[in-house]
C-alpha cells in the first residue's frame, strides 16, 4: 500500500541564519526558538522561493523596480530555514517514509526532528530521503536548510568550467538582472509505503501512420511479486484495452501494444490534440487497488526528413508529423520569472494561450533554464505546442565548449536520465538537444575566424546521446543549437550549401531595406533564433523604471544596464536618425520600437515560411519577457501580454 502527502498544503515557516550559524545552537530541535536567526521567522509558501516570502513580509522591495534587486543580492550570503511539522494523522509506525523534493535550489541540508537526514546539491534533479529511522509517532519536525548558492554562473564566463546545477539565467543575462532565487521550487511530498509499489514506471507511446494506429510500450519494477498488474487505455471514460498481468511478468517485460484504435495528436493548426489516459494498478488478491500510476499520452509519429535542395552531409530539419511535413514556427521559451519556484498554473496558461492564438507550434526550451514543471508540458500536449527539450547547457561569452571533466559528466547524466523519465510520456515533446551555442573558435580554408558547433565525440555530448539512445530512442537528439559548417548565417556563405541550423541575426540594421535584401538571399535550412528588440509598454516602463527609463542609454543612466547589455537594445539612436530629433514623449518611442520589432520578424518570418520545405522553421528569440526590461527581444511582455509582433507573426504562421 502505498500513500502520498503533498506537503505544500502545511503551514511552513522560514527564517534567515549567517551561514552556519545554526549549527551553534546546542538543541537542535528548537533553533528557531532562539534569538540567533538574523532574518527572524515568517510564514513561507511552499513551493517557493525565499526571495517571495521577503517580499511578502515586507523584508524586501519589489526587484523588478528600478535598481531594486541590487539592493535584493544580500539574501545569496545568508542561509535559510524552511520548517513545518508532518501531521500526526500521516504515521504509520513499520511503513517506510520518503520525503521527495522534485526542485531544490540548489543545495543544503535536511533535518527530522533534530538529527540530520541528508544534504543536497543541485537545482536540476529531483531529491530524495528516507525519513523511516527519524519518524515518531507524534510531533515530527522537518526542517531544509538551503545553503549559499554559486556565486557566479552567469552571461559571462567559461562554459567549460559552470559546473555547479544551477539555472544559469538569473545570475544576469542581456534580458535577465542579476537575482539568483534560493527555494523549494517544485513539487515537495512525503511518500509512506509497506514496500509493494510501482516503481521506475516508463511510458512511451508512438504511433503506425501506415493504419494511423497507436502504439503503446510499458514498463516498471515491482519489488514484491504478490500482487496483480492491471493496464487499462482509457479514451475519457471509455476503456480501450487492458490486459492483467503477474507483477514477476511486468517486471521482467512490461508490455507492448500495437495496433490500437486511436486518434491521432497533432500539432497546432494541423489537427485535433488528442489525448488518452493511461492507468497501471496494483491489485491484491482481495481485489484491492494498493498504488497505481497514471500517465496522459498522445499517439503521433514524429520523423524527419531532408530539407529540399540540401547538401548530402546537412543534418534533416523537416519535421514530419504523422507522415505529414510540418513547418516548424515557434519562440525560445525561457523561464516566466527568475523566481520560477512562484509561478501559478495560470501564468504558464496565459502565455500559451497567447503562443496558441498565434499560430505557433514548437517552442525551443533554451539550455540556460530549467526543465519547466511538469504544467507546462501538460499544456503544450493539450494545446498541440511541440516541444524541443534542451539540457542545461548554454553558452557564456568568452567560451562556449561544454565540461569534459568526468566528474561533470557523471552528475550531468544523472540529470540527463531524470530529465527524460519525466518528460517522456508527453506528446508534445520531440526532441533532445545538447544545449545553446556549445562551440568552440576555428578558423575557415582560407586562415578567416569561423565557430564550430560541438559535436558527437565531444565526450559531454556523447554521453547525453548515449541517454537518450538507452531511454528514450525513439525521439530525436542533437548535440547542440546551431548545427552545421557555419552556424551565423553570412550573407557572403549563402549558397553554398553550409547553413544548417542557424543563429541570428538578433536586430536589423539602420532601416528595413537591407533586412529584406538580408532574408531575400537567405539559404538556411533552419533558422532557430532569429531576433528583433522593442521596447516595453509605456505601463511597463512607468510602473519598473518611471522618469529615469527615458534617457538616452549611458553610463550615467543605471537603468539601461540593469541587465548585461540592457543599453544594445534600446536602438535609440537609430530612433534618431530616422526622425532626425529626440523623440517628443516616451509613447512616440515606445511606439516606434515595437512597430519596428513587428516589421522586422514579419518580413524574416515570411522569407523563411515562404522557402518552406527548403527551410524547416523559424523560431524567435525569444518568447516573454521574465523581468520588465526597458527594451529586449520578448514578443510578449512582462505582464503575459502580446507586443505588436505577435499580431505580425500571427499573419504569416496562420497563413498557407
Amino acid at each position: 500500500m502505498k500513500k502520498q502527502y503533498d506537503l505544500s498544503q502545511l503551514e511552513w515557516s522560514l527564517a534567515g541564519w549567517i551561514p552556519e550559524s545554526w549549527r551553534m545552537i546546542p538543541d537542535a530541535e528548537d533553533l528557531n526558538a532562539t534569538a540567533y536567526n538574523e532574518v527572524a521567522m515568517m510564514p513561507a509558501k511552499v513551493p517557493g522561493s525565499v526571495q517571495k516570502s521577503l517580499l511578502d513580509a515586507g523584508r524586501i522591495d519589489d526587484w523588478n523596480v528600478g535598481m531594486n534587486a541590487v539592493a535584493c543580492e544580500w539574501v545569496e550570503h545568508r542561509h535559510w530555514m524552511y520548517e513545518t511539522v508532518i501531521p500526526d494523522e500521516w504515521i504509520e509506525l513499520g511503513m517506510q517514509f520518503t520525503l521527495n523534493c522534485l526542485g531544490l535550489d540548489n543545495a543544503g541540508y535536511v533535518f527530522l526532528n533534530g538529527k540530520p537526514i541528508g544534504e543536497f546539491k543541485g537545482a536540476h534533479h529531483p531529491h530524495k530521503f528516507d525519513l523511516t529511522s527519524l519518524m515518531r509517532e507524534k510531533n515530527n519536525k522537518l526542517r531544509i536548510i538551503m545553503d549559499t548558492p554559486p556565486k557566479w554562473l552567469g552571461y559571462t564566463g567559461f562554459t567549460s568550467k559552470f559546473v555547479e546545477w544551477k539555472a544559469r539565467f538569473s545570475y544576469s543575462w542581456d534580458w535577465m538582472v542579476r537575482f539568483v532565487p534560493i527555494g523549494i521550487w517544485d513539487d515537495i511530498y512525503i511518500h509512506v509505503s509497506d514496500g509493494i509499489e510501482i516503481c521506475d514506471f516508463v511510458c512511451v507511446s508512438d504511433a503506425d501512420i501506415s493504419n494511423s494506429t497507436g502504439s503503446l510500450k510499458l514498463s516498471g519494477r515491482i519489488p514484491q511479486a504478490e500482487v496483480d498488474v492491471r493496464i487499462s487505455l482509457y479514451r475519457n471514460d471509455d476503456v480501450i484495452r487492458d490486459e492483467t498481468l503477474t507483477a514477476a511478468q511486468f517486471t521482467a517485460a512490461g508490455i507492448a501494444w500495437t495496433g490500437l484504435d486511436v486518434d491521432l495528436w497533432w500539432p497546432n493548426l494541423e489537427g485535433d490534440q488528442n489525448l488518452y489516459t493511461v492507468k497501471c494498478e496494483l491489485v491484491d488478491f482481495d481485489g484491492n487497488v494498493v498504488d497505481q500510476i497514471t500517465r496522459r499520452v498522445g499517439f503521433r509519429n514524429i520523423s524527419w526528413q531532408s530539407n529540399e535542395g540540401a547538401s548530402a552531409e546537412a543534418d534533416p530539419w523537416i519535421c514530419v508529423v504523422n507522415g505529414r511535413p510540418v513547418f516548424m514556427q515557434g519562440v525560445n521559451w525561457t523561464p516566466i520569472r527568475p523566481n520560477f519556484a512562484d509561478l501559478t498554473a495560470d501564468d504558464y496558461k496565459k502565455r500559451l494561450d497567447v503562443y496558441k492564438d498565434m499560430g505557433l507550434n514548437i517552442f525551443r526550451i533554451w539550455g540556460g533554464g530549467i526543465l519547466e514543471k511538469e504544467v507546462f508540458y501538460d499544456l503544450c500536449d493539450e494545446m498541440g505546442l511541440m516541444v524541443w527539450q534542451e539540457f542545461p547547457f548554454s553558452s557564456s561569452s568568452f567560451e562556449n565548449w561544454p565540461p569534459e571533466d568526468p566528474v561533470a559528466i557523471r552528475e550531468m547524466r544523472g540529470i540527463a536520465e531524470t530529465y527524460v523519465k519525466r518528460r517522456q510520456h508527453h506528446a508534445s515533446l520531440i526532441m533532445w538537444c545538447g544545449g545553446n551555442e556549445l562551440h568552440k573558435k576555428g578558423t575557415r580554408e582560407d586562415g578567416t575566424p569561423i565557430t564550430i558547433s560541438a559535436g558527437y565525440d565531444h565526450p559531454m555530448i556523447a554521453m547525453l546521446k548515449s541517454v537518450v539512445e538507452e531511454f528514450d530512442p525513439s525521439r530525436r537528439f542533437s548535440p547542440t543549437s546551431p548545427t552545421g559548417p557555419i552556424l551565423d548565417g553570412e550573407p557572403k556563405d549563402a549558397g553554398l550549401g553550409k547553413h544548417w541550423d542557424v543563429h541570428g541575426p538578433w536586430m536589423p540594421g539602420d532601416n528595413l531595406d537591407d533586412w529584406k535584401e538580408y532574408w531575400a538571399a537567405d539559404d538556411a535550412y533552419l533558422r532557430s533564433e532569429v531576433g528583433s528588440p522593442s521596447a516595453s509598454s509605456v505601463e511597463i516602463l512607468e510602473k519598473y523604471a518611471a522618469k529615469e527609463c527615458f534617457v538616452e542609454p549611458s553610463a550615467e543612466a543605471p537603468l539601461w544596464r540593469r541587465q548585461f547589455d540592457g543599453w544594445w537594445w534600446a536602438e535609440y539612436s537609430k530612433f534618431k536618425a530616422q526622425m532626425g530629433r529626440d523623440a517628443k514623449n516616451l509613447g512616440e518611442y515606445v511606439e516606434w520600437s515595437q512597430k519596428r520589432q513587428a516589421d522586422a520578424l514579419r518580413i524574416a518570418a515570411s522569407a523563411c515560411k515562404g522557402r518552406f520545405p527548403q527551410c524547416g522553421g523559424f523560431i524567435v528569440w525569444m518568447g516573454q519577457d521574465c523581468f520588465p526590461c526597458i527594451a529586449n527581444t520578448s514578443i510578449i511582455d512582462f505582464n503575459g501580454d502580446p507586443k505588436p509582433a505577435v499580431f505580425a507573426l500571427k499573419e504569416v504562421f496562420r497563413s498557407k
